[in-house]
């Protein structure tokens, strides 16, 4: 029989959570359990506990940017060792589909999700699946909360504005929405040379994004023309990091011809099919892309430039709390939809509130 271990378990979506001790997850096959030393809390699991996925079969136990250690291994795993120090990208590869095959993991079509398709990592243990394909070995160097971001929000920024954004020094880039994954795409833009103007209605968000390197900031409710303005005619990169109807359409409003926008908030319910101003993007011949995470394969680039300085992770975590400040009608998961974090908050399960 499987140890106990505290976790947060959603029962309805929208009612308060509960903290309370469940049986730790099965080991898969090809596998491994993780003790989750660290975990981020981020607007897409409050998407999920509201119920905007349809995916999650309840009870569950939300969680999908974590970092930890490797605690149990299954019989066919060869790589990954207990002891390892590992975080998992938020979508697990199967590394058979035609996609994987590709090298697009990130957008596997058979693929795992904790806190989504499967128990998170609100909990002291988590398991995921093809753990040799989906356990990212961490720097001993590197702290669990620093390291629990890169999972989600620091890994979708950074293949946003590398693989998406192809951003370069010299480029303009403006950032809708600096919470944790705009705030990490202001630090990695403005570390490749950009000159990044930040956008959002907190002041005080825009006050860290003109600490972590924006050059400039807006704050308004129709941003484009200012936006503009300061880029001299239009970024050549729009990132929409909040996810709504506006700031999707401002951002790629915004754009100079031939610019990029790159979609990482998600929109959803009534706002999944916004309309988009499909006559501007063919007279400019805009790029619009999704951006759906990274696969572990590109995690080594990342983590070197995190090691070299060039990049700090670290500068984006705004609080440590433990599980138990999750919970509850007022815990952070159910403020996340209307107060938000700026920064990230990690959750410890080792942490009192």
């Amino acid at each position: 029989m499987r140890a106990a271990m505290r976790a947060v378990i959603v029962e309805a979506f929208g009612k308060a959570p509960h903290l309370r001790e469940v049986r730790e997850p099965p080991c898969p096959r090809d596998g491994a359990v993780i003790d989750v030393r660290a975990t981020g809390l981020c607007r897409s699991d409050w998407h999920g506990w509201v119920g905007h996925d349809p995916g999650i079969a309840l009870p569950h136990v939300p969680g999908h940017e974590f970092a930890g250690v490797v605690s149990e291994v299954g019989a066919d795993v060869k790589r990954v060792r207990v002891g390892d120090w590992v975080t998992v990208p938020f979508v697990c590869a199967c590394g058979r589909c035609p996609t994987c095959r590709a090298g697009a993991g990130q957008v596997c079509e058979d693929q795992y999700q904790p806190g989504f398709t499967g128990w998170g990592s609100f909990a002291e243990r988590v398991a995921i699946p093809r753990a040799d394909l989906n356990a990212v070995r961490l720097p001993e160097d590197l702290q669990f909360s620093t390291a629990a971001g890169l999972g989600c929000r620091f890994a979708t920024a950074y293949r946003a504005i590398t693989a998406h954004g192809r951003v370069g020094a010299g480029d303009t880039v403006a950032v809708f929405g600096c919470g944790g994954v705009g705030l990490a795409a202001v630090m990695i833009a403005a570390a490749r040379g950009a000159r990044v103007v930040g956008v959002d209605l907190s002041e005080r968000a825009l006050a860290i994004a003109q600490a972590l390197g924006a050059a400039a900031t807006v704050c308004s409710a129709d941003p484009a023309p200012a936006v503009r303005d300061l880029t001299d005619g239009g970024p050549q990169v729009s990132i929409d990091a909040f996810g709504s109807v506006q700031t999707c359409r401002a951002a790629i409003e915004s754009l100079r011809p031939r610019g990029r926008h790159v979609q990482i908030g998600l929109l959803v319910g009534a706002a999944a099919t916004p309309p988009v101003p499909m006559g501007m993007v063919i007279a400019k011949e805009l790029e619009i892309y999704g951006s759906h995470g990274m696969a572990a394969g590109d995690y080594p680039a990342m983590l070197a430039e995190i090691a070299a300085g060039r990049l700090r992770p670290d500068r984006l975590v705004s609080d440590r709390v433990g599980l138990d400040a999750l919970v509850g009608r007022d815990g952070a998961l159910a403020r996340m939809g209307d107060s938000p974090p700026t920064g990230t908050l990690i959750a410890e399960p080792s942490r009192s509130h």
